[in-house]
C-alpha cells in the first residue's frame, strides 16, 4: 500500500502562540515529524510504501493558559511516540494489535501530563485533546479523548468518524438541543475529557476498512468549528492531487471564517494494490466488541453534521 500525507499546524488569526501539534509516525523506518519539526517533512514521509509495522497519525490541541496548552500537546505527542518506537522505560508489547499499543499510549501519554499538572504549578490545569488513527494493512483504528476530529472521503462522500466528547455533543445527542444551535452554544468549546485533566482517562475506539483512494484527515476544531463536512470535502476533493495544497487552502479558509483559534490539519490519502476498490460509497465503522451496546447508526449517523 501507497501512503501520501501532509501536515501543517497554524497559530490562526488571534492567539499569540500555537497550542496545537501533531504527530506523523511510520513505524517500520521510525521516521517522525510532529508539529515542533516545522513545515518540512522528514525524507520519505509524504509519500512511501507502508510497512509491516504501520502507520500512526496523530492531532493534539492543548490547552491550560500561558504556555501549558503548548507543554500539554507537545508532551501528549511525545509521550506516545516514545512508547510506540521504545524509547525510554515505556515500550508496547510487540504481539498486541497496533491499535491498543495506541490506547496505552495514550494512557501513557495521559499520566506523563497529569503528573507534571501536578508538579509543576505553571501547568496546573493543563490538557491537551487527542485524536489518533493507527493503519496497519486496510485497518485503520480511531483512537478519540476531547474534540479534534477524524474524518474520512471516500469519492464525493465524507464521513465523520470520531465523535466529539464535549457537553453541547452530549446535549446533542440527548435531544436538549439541535446540531445548529450546538454551532453557537455558549458551551460549545467544553469538553468532557483531555489527557491530563484526570488521573484516568477512557480512549474511546473505531475501526474503518480502506478502500482505494480514501483520505483520512485528522484535524483540531480550529478547522472543524470553522468549516463543515462539506466544506472539507469540496476543498479537498478539489486540491486531492496535491495534498499540502489541501492542507493549505484549509487552513486559509479556517482564517478566512476569522481564525480565532489555532489550526492543524493532517491529511492522508491511501492507495496501491493491496486495497479493494469500494463497492459504495458508505463508509461503517466498526466499534469494538466492549462497545457493541451503543448502536453504530445512531452514535455516527450524521455524514455531514457540522461542529
Amino acid at each position: 500500500m501507497i501512503v501520501e500525507l501532509y501536515a501543517k499546524s497554524d497559530v490562526g488569526r488571534v492567539r499569540r502562540g500555537n497550542e496545537d501539534n501533531f504527530l506523523v509516525l511510520d513505524l517500520s523506518t521510525e521516521q517522525t515529524w510532529t508539529g515542533a519539526d516545522g513545515t518540512t517533512p522528514p525524507t520519505n514521509l509524504t509519500r512511501f510504501d507502508l510497512g509491516d509495522k504501520g502507520l500512526v497519525l496523530v492531532v493534539s490541541d492543548g490547552m491550560g493558559g500561558a504556555l501549558a496548552g503548548d507543554v500539554a500537546s507537545r508532551m501528549a505527542v511525545d509521550s506516545v511516540r516514545q512508547m510506540l518506537v521504545g524509547e525510554g522505560d515505556a515500550s508496547c508489547d510487540p504481539e498486541l494489535d497496533l491499535v491498543e499499543c495506541l490506547k496505552n499510549a495514550t494512557h501513557y501519554a495521559n499520566t506523563a501530563i497529569h503528573l507534571r499538572s501536578q508538579e509543576d504549578s505553571r501547568c496546573a490545569g493543563m490538557g491537551a485533546t487527542f485524536t489518533g488513527a493507527a493503519v496497519r494493512g486496510d485497518s485503520l483504528d480511531l483512537v478519540q479523548v476531547g474534540d479534534s476530529r477524524g474524518y474520512v472521503i471516500r469519492k464525493d462522500h465524507i464521513r465523520l468518524a470520531t465523535k466529539d466528547q464535549s457537553l453541547v455533543q452530549q446535549l446533542v445527542d440527548v435531544g436538549q438541543i439541535s446540531e445548529s444551535e450546538a454551532e453557537t452554544h455558549m458551551f460549545r468549546n467544553v469538553i468532557l475529557q483531555a489527557l491530563g485533566a484526570q488521573s484516568e482517562v477512557q480512549p474511546v475506539t473505531g475501526r474503518i476498512r480502506l478502500r482505494q483512494d480514501d483520505l483520512v484527515l485528522l484535524c483540531s476544531d480550529g478547522l472543524s468549528g470553522k468549516l463543515r463536512a462539506e466544506d472539507i470535502q469540496q476543498i479537498v476533493n478539489t486540491s486531492k492531487s496535491d495534498l499540502a495544497k489541501a492542507c493549505e487552502k484549509l487552513i486559509e479558509e479556517a482564517n478566512n471564517r476569522g481564525g480565532e483559534d489555532n489550526i492543524t490539519v493532517v491529511l492522508a490519502r491511501f492507495h496501491g494494490d493491496d486495497l479493494e476498490e469500494p463497492a459504495t460509497d458508505r463508509i461503517t465503522i466498526e466499534l469494538p466488541p466492549l462497545e457493541e451496546d451503543k448502536t453504530l447508526d445512531d452514535t455516527y449517523e450524521a455524514d455531514t453534521e457540522p461542529h
